[in-house]
Formats: C-alpha cells, sequence, structure tokens
C-alpha cells in the first residue's frame, strides 16, 4: 500500500533519530494531514475514543491526530508488524481480530478483538518491534507514521510519566519491571481523586480495574452479617483492587477513602497487558489476604465466599 510504503523509507535512521520532549519548539516541519470524509472521521474518533495514550491530549492536539491518521485495509493471515523490525506506523483498531505472538517459537500472548491499538512501544522508546502482530480475519486500522506519533504523543507521554515517577518509585510490587516496562505502564495511568468517605469499590461488583494510591488514605473493608470489618488501611505506595482481576472474579472487599484520596487507575485490558512480570507477587498477595482473614475472623470460613 503507497501510505505505508512511503513511510517504510525511512527505516534505516530509525535509531539514530533523537528526541527531546523537554525542549521541542513544536514545529518539526509540515504536519500530516489525510483528508477524510465525515463519515471516516466519525469512525475514527470512535475508534480512538478509547485509547489510554490520546486521553492526557488537549483539543488541539487530538484534532491534529485525527488529522494525521490513515485508513488501512487488511485481509486475514497479513503481518502488521513482524518482531525485531524498525517501528513505522502506531495502529488503532477499527475492526477485525489481530493475534499478537513473541520469540522464535510465536507465543501467541494477547488477541486483539475489534478494539485496542499496538505499535506504540517500538516508536515511545526507540526500540525495535518486540512483538509480531499478525490479522486473523479482514480487518480495518488507522495508522499514524511514527514521526507525527513522536512530536504528539511522545511528549504528553513523557508529562505524564514525569508525574507518576515518584508514584511508580514508592511501589515495591513495580521494582520487578524494566525501566521501559514502568515507562509504558506510566503512560497508561488515569489520574482520579476520591473526598473523604467515598466508596471507590464495591465488594460483589465486576472489575475493571486496579488503582494504585498517589496521596491519602483508603480503607479496605470486608461486609459481614453484623457490618463492615476493615482489613487493611493503604497508604501511597499501597495499590489494590488486583485481587478481582488475578483471580477472575468479583470485588472481594470494598475500598473507601479515608481521606482525600488521588489514585492512579489501571483498567482490566492494560492490566493484563502490562503486568504480567509482577503476577507472582500478586499471587502471592491472595495469601497474605487469606492469613488477614483468618486473624481477624478465626477461621477461614469466609474466604471462599469473598474470593
Amino acid at each position: 500500500e503507497p501510505l505505508v510504503n512511503r513511510y517504510a523509507s525511512r527505516r534505516k535512521s530509525v535509531f539514530a533519530e533523537t528526541y527531546d520532549p523537554e525542549n521541542d519548539d513544536e514545529d518539526e516541519g509540515a504536519r500530516a494531514i489525510f483528508p477524510k470524509t465525515d463519515e471516516q472521521r466519525a469512525r475514527l474518533c470512535d475508534s480512538v475514543k478509547n485509547i489510554l495514550l490520546f486521553r492526557s491530549l488537549d483539543k488541539e492536539q487530538m484534532n491534529e491526530v485525527l488529522d494525521a491518521m490513515f485508513e488501512k485495509i487488511v485481509q486475514a493471515k497479513d503481518y502488521i508488524i513482524k518482531q525485531g523490525d524498525d517501528g513505522d506506523n502506531f495502529y488503532v483498531i477499527e475492526s477485525g481480530i489481530y493475534n499478537a505472538y513473541v520469540g522464535e517459537e510465536q507465543k501467541h500472548i494477547h488477541t486483539y478483538d475489534n478494539r485496542g491499538s499496538f505499535g506504540e512501544l517500538a516508536l515511545l522508546y526507540n526500540m525495535p518491534r518486540a512483538a509480531t502482530i499478525q490479522a486473523e480475519t479482514d480487518g480495518k486500522l488507522w495508522a499514524m507514521d511514527r514521526q507525527t506519533f513522536r512530536r504528539i504523543l511522545l511528549k504528553s507521554a513523557f508529562r505524564k510519566r514525569k508525574m507518576y515517577e515518584a508514584l511508580l518509585d514508592a511501589v515495591p510490587m513495580l521494582k520487578t519491571l524494566q525501566n521501559y516496562e514502568r515507562m509504558n505502564l506510566a503512560d497508561a495511568l488515569i489520574p482520579q481523586t476520591y473526598a473523604k468517605g467515598d466508596r471507590i469499590i464495591k465488594q460483589g461488583d465486576a472489575a475493571d480495574g486496579m488503582y494504585f494510591i498517589e496521596d491519602g488514605k483508603v480503607s479496605i473493608r470486608i461486609q459481614q452479617d453484623a457490618g463492615e470489618v476493615e482489613i487493611s488501611n493503604l497508604e501511597k505506595g499501597g495499590y489494590f483492587g488486583e485481587l478481582a482481576l488475578v483471580t477472575h472474579r468479583p470485588r472481594a472487599a470494598s475500598a473507601y477513602a479515608v481521606d482525600n484520596v488521588k489514585v492512579a487507575f489501571l483498567d482490566v485490558d492494560a492490566f493484563e497487558r502490562l503486568l504480567g512480570p509482577c503476577m507472582n507477587i500478586m499471587k502471592r498477595n491472595i495469601g497474605d489476604y487469606e492469613t488477614q482473614l483468618v486473624k481477624i475472623f478465626g477461621s477461614k470460613n469466609n474466604i471462599t465466599d469473598i474470593r
């Protein structure tokens, strides 16, 4: 496809590029603009509305993103990106099913089912493609070339990473992540605030993500016949909401803001994609919670009920 080949010629110089978001003068040549019909623009807006990388963009930046993306039609079995190649484009899925594979043995690690995005890691961190993506079905993608992606999104991601640097340093579990994995995690976090007494998550609800505490205290409580019983009190560096994601069951407890609380939220899709290296630690925490519950209730009778 001509639009893709147009950018492929740049690949030899990819790793020679340098980019300093702090000193970006916002003017790196002409903006890439691909004209779209109203119908195409509406479809693109719908495809990108839940993309985490775009959530911190202002309106002008978002319009520039929409202008710069071009449509790519793919057929079943097409390879969109291949592990080890230089990164040329970032992709947002409009339709179709896509599988991600890693390693010489082509181990299947993820399936994108008609939503999501991929290809950002090689562009954000100036590194080769970390995985292979192959279309399982026919589909449509929206693509953005690496120069535009880096100029708009890398600067936004840089600001966000700096904001969350101290928070991620304060979470012992995240020490198991590589530096680029921690940066990718920072890109995915969504800031949320709660006032004193607010309920952040409710026992029994379906899990939509987990939380890292940036400021304030959070009380974790379990509902019993006589009322709610506090099983732990967390502050900065603490995290909660991960158990339901690990066990794939409803929320095991409720969480309340003890005072004004600021948290960073990680949704379930990003959790599964980014925190694999931390999974063993989180599974061990299940045992820690059970030990706490035995101390509080004197038996394991209630433990299986809340898991």
